[in-house]
């Protein structure tokens, strides 16, 4: 068993920045892909950013691209996500999630076998 937790969310203004922890506990993930999420109200979880384990290749979803970028301390057992340039519509509850191998469907939530409980971002205008 994996445990995440998500640290790091809260209220910023538009073209501001924050950076987004993901912290593992309960094994270690160093070559688990590990995605970040997020979700607004009344809409889907929508896939943000992922990184593979061992290559360390990282993909982003096209609104995120040259704003955020996803990253790992394997020695520290933590995934990042740094996000510059927020927008209003950035505003959500961020999750990480974590599979067990590197699955080619990363974009999807069916891909990812842990999940952390979420932090909030918070953009105004």
């Amino acid at each position: 068993q994996v445990q995440l937790v998500e640290s790091g969310g809260g209220l910023v203004q538009a073209g501001g920045s924050l950076t987004l922890s993901c912290a593992a506990s309960g094994r270690t993930f160093n070559n688990y892909g590990t995605g970040w999420f997020r979700q607004a109200p009344g809409k889907e979880r929508e896939f943000v950013a992922a990184i593979r384990g061992s290559a360390g290749s990282t993909y982003y979803a096209d609104s995120v691209k040259g704003r955020f970028t996803i990253s790992r301390d394997n020695a520290k057992n933590t995934v990042y996500l740094q996000m510059n340039s927020l927008k209003p519509e950035d505003t959500a509850v961020y999750y990480c999630a974590a599979q067990t191998y590197f699955r080619i469907t990363y974009i999807y939530t069916s891909a990812y076998d842990y999940w952390g409980q979420g932090t909030q971002v918070t953009v105004s205008s």
